[in-house]
């Protein structure tokens, strides 16, 4: 072999230098998914919030949100018949209307849930952090 083609050899056997910060990545996995999940939550929250009385969505929480089906907590089988009895009255389309139509079913499960958290704020509040708004500045 000759010098050039050992040069060549020696140059493909090196490793390249692929370091990358962590927050390139991060940043766009909170800008692309986590901020368009938090955006559509936030519209299913506030659309159900305007659609179930007071008096019945202060023993509920919404639990998830996953493929058209929407999980809810009911802490206590009066309030899940009440909630179920308005869904089945046509509660259900009214808020599948607001939610433009992404609901299929609301799923009611029997459980305990906190209302507010340990710091005396409410448990579910869905604001776009100011983080998922703006590209992360990386010239820092």
């Amino acid at each position: 072999m000759d010098d050039a083609q050992l040069r060549t050899v020696w140059r493909q056997r090196q490793f390249d230098d692929r370091i990358a910060h962590i927050s390139q990545p991060l940043g766009m996995l909170t800008r692309h998914v986590l901020a368009k999940r938090v955006r559509q939550l936030s519209k299913l929250a506030s659309a159900w919030d305007e659609v179930i009385p007071p008096s019945i969505r202060d023993h509920t929480a919404l639990e998830g949100f996953n493929r058209g089906t929407l999980t809810v907590l009911v802490d206590s089988a009066p309030h899940r018949f009440q909630l179920q009895m308005l869904l089945d009255g046509g509660l259900l389309g009214e808020l599948r209307r607001r939610f433009n139509g992404a609901i299929d079913k609301v799923r009611l499960v029997s459980g305990q849930f906190y209302s507010v958290d340990l710091t005396g704020q409410t448990r579910y509040h869905f604001d776009v952090p100011r983080i998922w708004q703006e590209p992360p500045d990386l010239g820092a």
